[in-house]
């Protein structure tokens, strides 16, 4: 059987668990007509690129399918049909990826990578950057003379 990759975009204001309970639906249809999910992975509430039906926000859920074209075009069908999907995408692939996506691969590097919010981490030697506090190349602030009055500029440009 072929293999396909499916995204789809559930409503922002759709729960989690509600996702999940689509997420089923759809195995189900896939499962019913001879196919088989060999992985599903819920990415998460991510930001959309532009509004869609008024939401910013969407659940994006990714199946791995190995399906007849039947089914997969069964459960497209199923997803134009059901209001909490806003968008969906599916592509036949000519292998499934093993191991978590990159988006999830992407994921965990953040949570392993940073410390935290703000923390920089370690910005290495950056050498003798001499005495800042003095900025002598900028010149004194006080050569430029004094600055006009904002109700007479007006005047000046009409």
């Amino acid at each position: 059987m072929p293999y396909y990759e499916s995204v789809f975009i559930a409503r922002q204001d759709v729960s989690s668990t509600q996702v999940e309970q689509l997420t089923d639906q759809f195995a189900e249809v896939v499962a019913g007509l001879g196919g088989e999910v060999k992985k599903r992975e819920y990415w998460g509430l991510r930001n959309l690129a532009y509004k869609v039906n008024k939401n910013r926000k969407g659940h994006y859920v990714l199946f791995n399918l190995d399906a007849p074209s039947e089914a997969v075009t069964e459960m497209e069908r199923l997803m134009r049909l059901n209001e909490d999907v806003l968008r969906y995408m599916t592509i036949k692939v000519e292998e499934l990826e093993e191991g978590p996506s990159i988006m999830m691969q992407a994921k965990s590097d953040r949570d392993r990578g940073r410390g935290g919010r703000g923390e920089r981490g370690d910005r290495g030697d950056r050498g003798d950057r001499g005495d800042r506090g003095d900025r002598g190349d900028r010149g004194d602030r006080g050569d430029r003379g004094d600055r006009r009055d904002r109700d007479s500029s007006k005047g000046d440009a009409e």
